[in-house]
């Protein structure tokens, strides 16, 4: 029998969280903004996704 997948509790994203990934992006990876903000990497990449940030390094 499988076991069942542990479910996270979502967090949802504050207005601070969204400055700082607007203010680190293009100058940090996307793991090391996930740390800094203490998330995934993928909350981080899909969020910046959304807002259309680009996550690319300048």
């Amino acid at each position: 029998m499988a076991r069942a997948r542990k479910r996270t509790q979502r967090i949802p994203w504050k207005a601070s969280d969204l400055k700082t990934l607007r203010s680190l992006a293009r100058k940090h990876s996307a793991g090391a903004i996930a740390k800094k903000l203490n998330r995934t990497e993928s909350a981080v990449r899909q969020r910046a996704h959304s807002l259309r940030i680009s996550l690319r390094l300048a």
